[in-house]
């Protein structure tokens, strides 16, 4: 299966700065809490500083919502939506240990990460693009919504959304549950010197996989002369 933007969204998002990880044999059963928490005190000291709307890396995505036609106060990227709650909370929720990785190395480098189950994904191609209006989306509750015609989303070969407004909401389908054990992880970022923070990102989610699990976690950078991420092993899912 592959994985890629559509040519529609990098035109239209020049200053997008993206990569992908697979990785196969994780599970559940990890205790990844002292990494968690070293990673949730480097945004936290960050934060201390000045709130996360202050951030170069979401002020950015701040701005791509805005050109996509979204208040970005009523719609926010994923990882401001949780540096302001570590802001308010002083932590995250404990959801599966490999989300909880993605979601403190996301806050602690101010990026979107999308952590999806890889065979609850539908190939030969997931792509991020506009979208049609027929695609299907499954909530954490268990509801379909279809994203409206043009807006940005995570579609794959059966028509399903695998996420809200590009970066905003993630689908209830293919989120990384007790019985996953492929993972597709996705960073994407939009501010100047991006492509060196998704570089950092993706580096070290390897490395916490490889130290929690029996994976080799491949990985790479998506450009516009490279825009493609082979997942192997497609299993599909109805």
């Amino acid at each position: 299966m592959l994985f890629r933007h559509a040519e529609t969204v990098r035109s239209a998002h020049p200053g997008l700065a993206a990569g992908a990880l697979h990785a196969s044999g994780v599970d559940a059963t990890a205790d990844v809490g002292a990494r968690v928490a070293e990673y949730t005190a480097r945004a936290l000291t960050r934060l201390a500083d000045g709130p996360e709307s202050r951030f170069p890396e979401v002020l950015a995505w701040r701005r791509t919502f805005a050109r996509m036609g979204l208040r970005p106060t009523q719609y926010r990227c994923a990882s401001e939506s949780l540096l302001r709650r570590l802001r308010k909370e002083g932590s995250l929720p404990r959801i599966h240990p490999v989300v909880d990785l993605c979601n403190a190395v996301s806050v602690a480098y101010a990026v979107p990460v999308a952590a999806l189950d890889a065979d609850r994904i539908t190939g030969p191609l997931l792509e991020v693009r506009p979208a049609h209006g027929d695609e299907e989306y499954t909530t954490f509750d268990g509801r379909t919504e279809h994203p409206a015609p043009g807006e940005v989303t995570y579609a794959d070969a059966a028509g399903r959304a695998h996420a809200r407004r590009w970066t905003n909401r993630q689908s209830g389908h293919s989120a990384v549950r007790d019985g996953t054990r492929r993972v597709l992880v996705v960073a994407e970022a939009m501010h100047e010197g991006g492509a060196d923070t998704v570089a950092r990102t993706l580096e070290t989610l390897a490395e916490e996989l490889a130290a929690h699990w029996p994976v080799t976690p491949v990985t790479a950078l998506l450009a516009p002369d490279a825009p493609e991420f082979t997942i192997v092993d497609d299993a599909r899912v109805p």
